[in-house]
């Protein structure tokens, strides 16, 4: 019984302490927008990555690095109505 509370009390902790973990009332949107922001940052944190997609989008590095920068203000649209309580 105490390692069921011990496993349950460090997935609590690791959800307070990372944002991207999500928690009981994590919603569809905010789980999409913060896969979204995950994927997006690791574009733009390697170089290579970044090489590959302006060569694909035929664009320049500093044009893809900002269109991505745009993208991850509302990566999935603005969030939605949430009923009141």
């Amino acid at each position: 019984m105490g390692d069921r509370y011990n496993i349950h009390s460090q997935l609590e902790h690791l959800q307070s302490k990372y944002i991207g973990t999500g928690h009981a009332d994590t919603t569809k949107w905010d789980w999409m927008t913060n896969q979204h922001r995950d994927t997006y940052a690791s574009y733009l944190g390697h170089f290579d990555m970044l090489n590959h997609l302006s060569l694909v989008e035929n664009e320049s590095k500093a044009r893809v690095r900002f269109n991505i920068m745009e993208k991850m203000l509302q990566p999935c649209g603005p969030p939605p109505k949430r009923p009141e309580d």
